[in-house]
């Protein structure tokens, strides 16, 4: 599956940086979102914030929780509440696999971009399995190298 930011007509609005950083991304879907208007009117502005966010499977639907989308600017007094729980939208297939990752294995289910594709809000999410700190390292020290050995090649 192609990238979201390589396809045309995709407008980013929060990326999870921290995400391959803390999980090994396994296998990711692109999910729709169940939103409010005045949600919806926040996101266009830029106003969400994913890094805490991550997915829950409950009664065969699969919810994001701590997304943070902040109060629409021009709201007036009826707004929605900041970080309520999301209904994903996915096929039955899809969370099937999903409630087998996360119930039976113990991954975890985490959102790695949230964004709007032909004027609908998107979310790319990840099946992840968490990292160990001596992981961490060995990531770190591989991007390393191959930063170095790039950085030799270009001299040459």
């Amino acid at each position: 599956m192609a990238s979201p930011k390589t396809e045309p007509g995709i407008e980013s609005i929060a990326r999870n940086r921290q995400a391959r950083h803390e999980y090994e991304v396994l296998d990711s879907w692109e999910a729709g979102l169940v939103l409010t208007g005045s949600e919806v009117k926040a996101l266009r502005e830029g106003k969400a914030n994913i890094t805490d966010a991550y997915g829950i499977v409950r009664d065969g639907e699969v919810y994001l929780l701590n997304m943070n989308v902040s109060p629409y600017s021009h709201g007036g007094y009826v707004t929605h509440e900041s970080t309520r729980l999301r209904k994903l939208l996915l096929h039955k297939r899809e969370i099937r696999k999903l409630i087998g990752g996360v119930e039976r294995q113990g991954l975890t289910l985490v959102p790695l971009e949230l964004y709007f594709k032909g004027g609908r809000a998107k979310v790319r999410m990840a099946l992840a399995k968490g990292k160990k700190m001596h992981d961490k390292r060995d990531d770190a020290r591989k991007r390393d190298a191959e930063r170095d050995m790039a950085r030799a090649f270009r001299r040459r």
